[in-house]
């Protein structure tokens, strides 16, 4: 498996013989010129920008230094691949709408921008010279005396060679024991490579892309995205029951009335016994469907609203049910159709189940939440996760961040609280 940093490599036997110490020393090397280059370009742009300011020429340039840290960042995460193949994501947003104003506003007020400019400014006058310093030592300075043979064949005439501005070496046997010495040295350098950057990598990691802030993005947008199918689902089941309303409704309708008029015709027989026999049958079917209509997407939610849907579904159980909803107005699709098939399945299962005489339902919106309670006085021992049907409707809560809960003790009574954050989509009325 092939590591993913240069950490990881360097705890294996074969990191000296692998890439990863020349990866380590191109990453510091190509820091230190990416830094010197931030530095000036920086430096001089914040300059200009200063004494530009008094005749707002210089505005611009302000502007363009205090993005500086974007080109930095990106030019590191791209770095970062050298010794680190764990992706580096790039946490800004996109802007809400196209155009250099918009990108502007939206680089403006995020975090990240003034993260890594704090970063650009730690790159560019204190991290790069500490690259330089590293690449120099520990890798000039060994390959230096390895190469102490040559240079006192080439440079030194054979005599002698001056190694490091330090030593100076007269005989064949001490520039060979010099080479061995910098072959030796080297390895050991390599291991100080990888510990330095690595821990160059980890700290811009955790300045311009930590895997928390990354993991918190993405967990933003999944919650996005999750709403997203939410919204696409409710849309498909309207879809789906305005279909089966206007179309295959209405035909069974049609038929329904003919199979009708066609038994008042027809006299008395085997004939007729087969007419009303169809009729019979298209008349079940056509209220097995105006059923199953209703289990999908109910039209009195879509016309209505939550309250009138909740006072439908309360006539139509087999217990009464009294309802008490204080909603002023309407809220977003997703949540009315999820609180209105949870308070569905709640008033069946106390049917089915609780050995209830009485349900109620209640609920009211504010401070831009929907609470919503069921409460019946049946035996009580209720328990979701039991197969009630309640598991699956506390996933479709969950997907709107919403709450649910089940109290009910041996003996009653029960109840279920539903929570939704949400806000009325009519505030205009």
């Amino acid at each position: 498996m092939h590591p993913r940093n240069v950490w990881h490599a360097m705890s294996g036997p074969g990191f000296l013989l692998s890439s990863w110490p020349w990866r380590s020393a191109g990453y510091l090397l190509t820091g230190a010129v990416t830094g010197a280059v931030a530095l000036v370009v920086i430096a001089a742009t914040a300059a200009a920008g200063v004494v530009l300011a008094i005749v707002l020429v210089g505005l611009p340039l302000l502007v363009l230094a205090a993005l500086a840290g974007i080109p930095v960042a990106w030019v590191e995460r791209h770095r970062m691949r050298l010794i680190d193949v764990g992706p580096a994501v790039d946490q800004h947003r996109a802007p809400s709408a196209p155009g250099l104003w918009a990108w502007l506003t939206c680089r403006m007020r995020e975090q990240a921008t003034w993260r890594e400019l704090g970063h650009a400014l730690l790159f560019a006058v204190l991290l790069w010279p500490v690259d330089a310093l590293v690449v120099a030592v520990a890798l000039l300075a060994p390959l230096s005396m390895v190469a102490t043979p040559l240079l006192m064949r080439t440079v030194g005439g054979g005599e002698e060679v001056k190694v490091l501005k330090l030593w100076t070496v007269t005989t064949w046997p001490a520039a060979f024991a010099m080479a061995v010495l910098g072959v030796v040295l080297l390895g050991l350098c390599g291991y100080v490579l990888g510990v330095v950057a690595g821990a160059r990598a980890a700290l811009t990691r955790v300045l311009i892309a930590s895997r928390e802030a990354d993991l918190g993005t993405r967990v933003v947008e999944l919650t996005r995205s999750r709403l997203r199918l939410v919204d696409a689902f409710e849309a498909e089941r309207r879809r789906i029951e305005r279909d089966l309303h206007d179309g295959a409704q209405q035909r069974l309708v049609v038929l329904t009335m003919t199979l009708g008029l066609a038994r008042l015709d027809v006299p008395p027989g085997p004939v007729a016994d087969q007419l009303a026999k169809a009729h019979e049958e298209a008349e079940t079917a056509l209220e097995e469907l105006r059923e199953l209509i209703h289990g999908i997407h109910p039209k009195v939610l879509s016309d209505h609203g939550l309250p009138a849907a909740v006072a439908d579904a309360a006539d139509r159980s087999a217990i009464p049910v009294d309802v008490e909803l204080a909603l002023p107005g309407r809220l977003p699709q997703a949540v009315e159709a999820a609180a209105y098939f949870v308070v569905c399945e709640a008033l069946t299962n106390i049917a089915r189940h609780s050995g209830a005489s009485r349900a109620e339902v209640s609920g009211s919106h504010r401070d831009g939440r929907l609470f919503l309670h069921v409460r019946d006085n049946g035996r009580g021992g209720a328990d979701a996760a039991a197969g009630t049907g309640l598991t699956g409707l506390a996933d479709r809560v969950s997907a709107l961040n919403g709450r649910i809960a089940l109290s009910s003790p041996p003996g009653g009574p029960t109840l279920l609280r539903v929570e939704f954050p949400c806000v009325r989509t009519d505030r205009s009325a």
